[in-house]
């Protein structure tokens, strides 16, 4: 079923794929770039906007608010063939389970968002590693090979979005395969097996860019990590920059030889101490910045100016508090926009607990502020 728009799109001069190009360079643009990173599952159900509409993921409220399109490609940079996935025993209200990544981990019945409860890993031992990379991350299976065909027919040459290339994970997903306990043992019980696991991550990504870059004008380069929380980074500096930092430069190597000069890289938590190593080794972008867990985005873009970027970064828990929050928080972001560099929206999939009437206020403020004048 086609999706009436709630909202009509920003006006502006300019198109998306040129506005995004400008913004991201510190350039003069007509007006913000308009988009936002999604919602909770359970928004699609609780929030009577989206449910007397049906709108039922992320994809279709893209549409139902009119944001500015935007697109990456990406390929297969992980395990092939995953785990099988199933439920292997339930009680007391939830399931235990194995994830595709061959975790056995507690998560609710009723599946309700939440992180699982991660019980152990499939990889431990460098034997175990050994094995399923034999198994599941060879550089010559079919299923890596990108449809470069069916990618050029969804995203034409003359397209008027941004598209982005996938850069994959050079340390998350392993954090995801061997847990965050896991992982910080491993780094100093099987040092030389955690690098195999980032230098087979960083191949697999190289692999995929050969395929593709040929083939495409991409506007950006995009990646996941998710290795910080609140108190800082999972893993040592010493080991990201030792051992992390050297596979970004390769990769970086390959975008510039395209001329693709902006890589955000999705990465939750405090980045502060891993963000001089993830600018060196060619990371000049964080998604979507959660200022709960990290800083108010002003605090790293002025001490990184015209080379730092950042996508998200509106204080979700000032979304929840009610419209004098929200409208003292944007005021803050103002000067950020207009220095370029900058694209404000909430700073992780927007919780259920926003009301959605107080979210209507908040992009419609959105647009007063950073909108065409």
């Amino acid at each position: 079923m086609a999706i009436q728009p709630l909202l009509p799109p920003w006006p502006g001069t300019m198109t998306g794929r040129e506005r995004f190009r400008r913004q991201m360079h510190f350039q003069s643009v007509d007006r913000s770039f308009n988009m936002e990173f999604g919602y909770w599952n359970e928004n699609f159900t609780l929030w009577p906007l989206f449910a007397e509409n049906g709108i039922h993921n992320n994809e279709e409220a893209d549409l139902f608010f009119s944001f500015d399109r935007i697109e990456k490609i990406g390929g297969n940079t992980w395990m092939s063939p995953p785990f099988e996935a199933r439920v292997v025993e339930q009680r007391d209200g939830m399931n235990i389970i194995i994830n595709s990544d061959g975790l056995l981990a507690e998560v609710p019945a009723d599946g309700h968002d939440t992180i699982p409860h991660y019980l152990k890993s499939s990889i431990v031992t460098p034997d175990d590693w050994k094995r399923c990379k034999e198994e599941r991350f060879r550089r010559d299976d079919p299923a890596r090979i990108p449809d470069i065909e069916a990618f050029k027919a969804a995203h034409p040459a003359d397209r008027d979005y941004p598209l982005g290339v996938w850069c994959g994970s050079m340390i998350g997903r392993i954090r995801d395969m061997l847990t965050f306990e896991g992982l910080a043992y491993a780094v100093y019980d099987y040092p030389d097996m955690v690098e195999d696991m980032v230098e087979t991550c960083c191949v697999l990504v190289e692999d995929f860019l050969d395929r593709v870059l040929p083939h495409f004008d991409f506007d950006y380069a995009s990646g996941w990590e998710d290795i910080c929380f609140k108190n800082g980074p999972i893993v040592s500096v010493d080991f990201f920059r030792s051992v992390v930092m050297p596979r970004y430069k390769r990769i970086r190597r390959k975008l510039d030889s395209y001329g693709i000069d902006l890589w955000y890289t999705d990465c939750d938590g405090d980045v502060r101490p891993l963000l001089p190593y993830f600018l060196e080794g060619g990371i000049n972008c964080l998604f979507p910045f959660e200022v709960m867990g990290c800083a108010h985005p002003g605090e790293l873009l002025d001490r990184y100016p015209g080379v730092l970027r950042i996508m998200g970064g509106v204080d979700k828990i000032q979304l929840g508090a009610g419209r004098e929050a929200i409208r003292r928080y944007l005021e803050t972001l103002v000067p950020y926009v207009e220095r370029g560099g900058y694209i404000p929206f909430c700073d992780h999939r927007c919780p259920p607990n926003v009301s959605p009437d107080d979210y209507l206020y908040y992009l419609d403020l959105k647009q007063k502020m950073f909108g065409m004048k």
